[in-house]
């Protein structure tokens, strides 16, 4: 029998309803062995996260302000859930002590972490698996760095001797024993980590959308859903600015060969979207997997003469953008020119120094900045064996009469990234989309 590890978002554990579907979900099959629990999330638009009340009453302590009606509030959720699932757990010495700890000065890591720490108590009780706590088993550097090596170490004992486990996300521990957390979504990562550390055969991440879809609902109406997407098409998403995974939950499970399997808990009969290895044969050649963008661009056009027999040019632009700590995007060129894409946020107030050390040190012919830019990424593994790819795409633009500021293609077509003006963004990813997809 196999091993599955699954993660369960915040959504998923918002009250005692919402526990009630997980219990059903990992009871249906056995091989659902190791269960990583967020914190309780919003029940409803206007609630509140338990891991924001946290920081916020570690906050008002730092402040030398009273925390106990937030704590309250804290309280009464969970011993709502605990009443509502009629579990005989009581909870009341754990938030004493929590309780007690955050009004003693525990860290602001520490109040955070016990989110989850409070929801795994609950879960494993309800489940009747075995509780693990990831001080324990998850390793941080006292630099506050993932201790990969320890940490696989940790987990692999730890869990091969339990047929079944509830492991909190989001934390772990210092070498100290001071509790460490990873950045907000950190139990993506708690997951991969788990997965990778038992040798699951498959990880489910559990929330409440099923699955990725195509482009943004927001922008195309009722996208179709993406069933199955590699690691690499994931990430070329997710930079263009898609919504998906916690970045550093896809490279445990990647490295492991281990696939991610995108699941909704509250329609877990949904097929969901399958994240699987690069190597992985293409069984959808001359159909993209998806389409994402992001706006807010700057183009700075640079053209000069006979550049490309000059050595060291395209070097001097980039020691500009160095010198200024300014990241580029993207560095599409000609022969005689070479254009720098760079997100507004990076150039906060920095361009109109950039243009001048560029001039001063290259001594181009002209420079022509294009602000208000979007960039669109047209993405899928199969595009690079299908002829025509390119022309549907341009055509489709070309038909709603959209001007292409920019062309940027790998030489592994994985990909086209196509500039707009921010003006014709959402237009434009609309015609993509049904140029493929319609």
């Amino acid at each position: 029998m196999g091993i599955k590890v699954a993660k369960f978002g915040g959504s998923s554990l918002a009250d005692a309803e919402q526990f009630t579907k997980v219990k059903k979900i990992i009871e249906s099959d056995p091989e659902r062995r190791f269960v990583i629990p967020s914190a309780p999330g919003k029940r409803t638009p206007d609630d509140q996260k338990i891991t924001d009340l946290f920081y916020l009453c570690h906050a008002r302590v730092q402040q030398g302000v009273s925390c106990n009606e937030v704590f309250q509030k804290i309280s009464d959720r969970y011993l709502e859930i605990i009443k509502d699932l009629g579990l005989n757990l009581d909870l009341t010495p754990y938030l004493r002590e929590i309780k007690e700890e955050i009004a003693h000065g525990a860290s602001a890591d520490y109040a955070a972490s016990r989110g989850e720490y409070l929801n795994g108590l609950i879960l494993a009780a309800l489940l009747n698996y075995d509780f693990v706590d990831p001080v324990e088993i998850i390793a941080f550097h006292p630099s506050g760095v993932l201790n990969s090596e320890l940490t696989q170490e940790l987990v692999s004992t730890a869990l091969q001797k339990r047929r079944t486990a509830v492991i909190p996300g989001f934390y772990g521990a210092l070498p100290t024993g001071e509790v460490k957390t990873f950045s907000r979504g950190g139990s993506d990562i708690t997951g991969a980590i788990i997965a990778r550390g038992v040798g699951a055969d498959l990880y489910e991440n559990w929330t409440d959308v099923s699955g990725f879809l195509m482009a943004d609902p927001r922008i195309v109406p009722n996208p179709k859903p993406i069933e199955k997407i590699t690691y690499r098409e994931l990430r070329e998403l997710a930079y263009m600015g898609a919504s998906v995974l916690h970045e550093e939950s896809i490279f445990p499970v990647r490295q492991a060969g281990i696939p991610i399997h995108i699941k909704n808990t509250n329609a877990p009969h949904d097929p969901g979207t399958l994240i699987v290895n690069d190597t992985e044969p293409i069984t959808n050649a001359g159909v993209i997997t998806g389409i994402a963008g992001r706006k807010d661009f700057t183009v700075i056009a640079i053209e000069k003469t006979l550049m490309h027999q000059e050595l060291g040019f395209g070097r001097k632009i980039l020691s500009v953008l160095e010198r200024n700590q300014v990241s580029f995007e993207h560095l599409p060129s000609g022969i005689d020119t070479i254009s720098v894409v760079i997100a507004d946020s990076e150039l906060n107030q920095k361009l109109e120094r950039i243009v001048a050390e560029i001039e001063r040190e290259c001594q181009p012919d002209c420079i022509e900045i294009h602000p208000d830019m979007a960039l669109i990424a047209t993405v899928g593994r199969g595009m690079a064996y299908t002829p025509g790819i390119s022309g549907r795409l341009f055509g489709a633009l070309g038909k709603e009469m959209i001007n292409v500021r920019m062309i940027d293609q790998g030489s592994s077509e994985i990909n086209i990234i196509v500039g707009v003006e921010t003006a014709d963004f959402e237009r434009a990813v609309r015609a993509i989309y049904h140029a493929f997809v319609d």
